[in-house]
């Protein structure tokens, strides 16, 4: 049987699931310090530049909201998967850089991983193919 048949193409990557999946990780991600700067800063650490804190965050909520609106058409998803993976690479780069500096702290190497799965994620197909990797016209 070939991996993955079977399995409800919805429910794969590249299709709406994975768009409204990593979309409501980036807005939670980014609301979670626009609510309540104080939790956030207990488990990733003091910030010197609040309004950096709140720019990333805004930054998060708009990509995920991008992300979760997308995820109803073909064209959408391929958007939420481009700019998923901008963003999930953009994040990770900057946590396995400053983590080993000491500039942030270690609990930024949590982020890495979960930025690592949506990239793996993204990775394995492209946005809008079936569960065969095929476009539903067939073609490649």
């Amino acid at each position: 049987m070939e991996a993955g048949a079977g399995r409800d193409p919805e429910q794969g990557t590249g299709t709406p699931w994975a768009a409204r999946c990593h979309g409501a990780f980036n807005v939670a991600s980014g609301v979670w310090p626009l609510v309540h700067l104080p939790s956030f800063e207990k488990v990733f650490g003091p910030k010197e530049d609040d309004w950096l804190v709140r720019t990333v965050a805004g930054l998060l909520v708009g990509v995920g909201w991008s992300q979760l609106r997308g995820a109803a058409t073909p064209e959408g998803r391929e958007h939420a998967r481009r700019v998923g993976i901008a963003t999930a690479a953009t994040l990770l780069a900057i946590d396995l850089v400053y983590v080993p500096k000491g500039r942030i702290r270690a609990t930024y190497l949590l982020d890495a991983a979960a930025e690592a799965a949506w990239i793996l994620l993204w990775s394995r197909r492209r946005a809008g193919r079936g569960s065969t990797g095929r476009s539903p016209a067939g073609r490649r």
